[in-house]
């Protein structure tokens, strides 16, 4: 079984860092001509997927956006992930779920086991209540080549004051998560390998204002803030050494290209995404 962390190794490696968000606002589904309804998100959805595949090689659906339209929404969510799925793409779930004990058995067993409705090749997970309290998201994901997203640096501002918070021993809240999630990842895979368990850390956050540094093992970065947000594919840079594992993250800079224009604004974008990672 291929790890995760060389299962994105390979597709940034492939296909460039540019992950499409598949974002189905409100606004963007009236610009494609689509009603805000489960209905439209869903075509909204399967149309990005599309226009991905072959493309990029990672895809991100928000979840809230699908969630709002309730029952039918997560019915069209499960025909996006499976479609991404299908197409070869890796899929990541921006969901952000963190709880404690069997409820986080459950919110894991939801994204991660085999064969679930909800089946993604990996989830965002919210680390605000200890990172011991992710375990069963850890040991289904590595059970099953699946990856978690843990949330270290955010680029909002709404952010700094717990994240960047200085513990005892001088270190941030983030450099803890971080270095938490690594000495797992150092525990279960090979020197040579990427780690299956990753991290959020936003586009424009400035390493050493957040508390952090450079890590080990190598394990995947999801970057949002790339595109409407601020960023562009230079800002690749601000990652240092990490450059490699960064995966750039843009949603509506791509998908306000509209259905006509989508697969254009895809191919071009990760095309400067690729010359910049080089």
């Amino acid at each position: 079984m291929t790890s995760f962390g060389e299962r994105v190794r390979a597709a940034l490696e492939t296909s460039g860092p540019l992950c499409v968000g598949i974002d189905p606002h409100t606004a963007l589904l009236q610009e494609w001509g689509l009603d805000a309804s489960a209905a439209g998100a869903r075509e909204f959805g399967l149309r990005v997927v599309e226009a991905a595949a072959g493309a990029v090689g990672i895809v991100k659906p928000q979840v809230s956006f699908f969630e709002r339209y309730g029952s039918g929404g997560i019915a069209a969510l499960e025909d996006v992930l499976a479609a991404g799925r299908a197409a070869g793409l890796v899929v990541i779930a921006d969901a952000k779920r963190g709880d404690i004990g069997t409820t986080m058995d459950a919110y894991s067993d939801a994204w991660l086991t085999p064969g679930a409705p909800l089946e993604a090749d990996a989830v965002t997970a919210n680390p605000f209540l200890g990172v011991g309290s992710l375990t069963p998201a850890f040991d289904l994901a590595e059970a099953h080549g699946k990856g978690v997203f843990v949330l270290a640096a955010t680029s909002n501002p709404e952010s700094f004051a717990p994240q960047r918070a200085r513990l005892e021993d001088g270190s941030t809240v983030s450099a803890r998560i971080v270095a938490e999630v690594c000495e797992r990842n150092a525990a279960r895979i090979t020197a040579a390998e990427w780690a299956g368990l990753g991290f959020v850390i936003g586009a424009t956050v400035t390493w050493p204002d957040a508390g952090l540094s450079p890590f080990s093992p190598a394990a995947p970065i999801l970057a949002p803030g790339f595109g409407r947000q601020g960023a562009g594919p230079e800002d690749l840079h601000r990652f240092g050494s990490h450059m490699p594992n960064v995966i750039a993250s843009e949603s509506r800079s791509i998908l306000s290209a509209g259905p006509d224009g989508i697969g254009e604004a895809v191919s071009r974008r990760a095309e400067e995404y690729r010359r910049i990672r080089g």
